[in-house]
């Protein structure tokens, strides 16, 4: 699974960060999916290797306009570059209506089939190599986090044993994933006897704002990777004069710790915290290391991260595959 950042910033943009949306990538398969759309997103597009075209699918978090504000160009957009792909957008309740007016005060045909899913807390949907389910987090309006669990491979053959009794790749490789025997120089095979074990599914959260980390629950116990707001460290959310529901740097690592998250990319960084300012990204990654010692990462605009997948259910690695920095 790769994980690709176009926006991480909190609230509005700043010379270094753009507003909340990441694209997400599941091996050898030919379309990519959203997770929010910031103002910019199809900006940022222009700068990775995403293409719009063979975007499927856009999962927005809660109606906070740094995290959805920019539907309306991108969708534009996709028509104007003539990526007539169907299109399904998730979000919350709302979505529809906002869409609708948008599309209809600017006269706009977008030439392609748009589909519009308002969810529920709680639901389930199931795509090709993955499944989705809707958790419902703490924030000043209604806010969820999206529990990806991808498919677990259970029908791949091992191959190079095949090959050593003189069977090479063909037709019969396809009898034997579906189950069937197969007669190989006048020996039956059983394909229980050439199945590699099951290759276990990646378990990945992306989540919208959401002040209390630790809703997720048993949600998070050995999650492969959480993706999650760190919009303050907690000096600072103390001494605000008003406090918006957001998490803190040391209540996100203290979760991460409580529940053994493997892999940790804190994301949705406050604009006060930038290279030449006070208060600096290294704050944040400083205090969530003091209480949990997992792999982590901060994650910048146009970082790729990788989340490898264990072959032998043991864990997963995360790496950071490229690190593009704007001008």
């Amino acid at each position: 699974m790769k994980f690709t950042f176009l926006g991480t910033s909190a609230g509005k943009p700043t010379r270094e960060r753009y507003l909340s949306a990441i694209g997400i990538e599941f091996d050898q398969d030919n379309k990519w999916y959203l997770f929010d759309c910031g103002e910019a997103t199809q900006f940022q597009l222009l700068k990775s290797r995403l293409s719009i075209g063979k975007l499927e699918a856009i999962f927005i978090t809660h109606l906070h306009g740094d995290h959805f504000y920019g539907l309306p160009g991108l969708l534009a957009s996709k028509k104007m570059d003539d990526a007539l792909r169907p299109l399904t957008i998730y979000g919350p309740k709302g979505i529809a209506k906002f869409i609708d007016a948008v599309l209809d005060v600017s006269k706009s045909d977008l030439g392609y089939p748009l589909t519009i899913i308002e969810y529920e807390n709680e639901q389930i949907f199931d795509f090709d190599k993955f499944t989705i389910k809707v958790l419902p987090v703490v924030h000043s309006m209604d806010s969820v986090a999206f529990y990806i669990q991808e498919h677990t491979i259970s029908n791949k053959l091992d191959e190079q044993k095949l090959r050593t009794i003189g069977l090479p790749p063909s037709a019969r490789y396809g009898e034997l994933k579906r189950g069937q025997t197969v007669n190989h120089e006048g020996k039956i095979l059983d394909p229980v006897d050439f199945m590699l074990d099951p290759i276990q599914g990646r378990s990945a959260i992306v989540s919208g704002d959401n002040a209390t980390p630790e809703i997720l629950g048993d949600y998070l116990h050995d999650l492969d990777l959480l993706i999650h707001e760190s919009t303050y460290t907690q000096e600072v959310y103390d001494n605000l004069a008003v406090k918006i529901l957001h998490t803190t740097a040391h209540d996100l690592g203290s979760a991460c710790a409580k529940y053994s998250v493997k892999n940790l990319i804190a994301t949705h960084i406050s604009p006060r915290y930038h290279a030449k300012g006070k208060y600096t990204v290294e704050m944040l990654y400083e205090e969530i290391k003091a209480v949990y010692q997992g792999t982590t990462f901060i994650a910048d605009d146009l970082d790729e991260f990788y989340l490898e997948k264990s072959q032998d259910n043991g864990n997963q690695t995360l790496s950071l595959t490229s690190s593009q920095k704007q001008v």
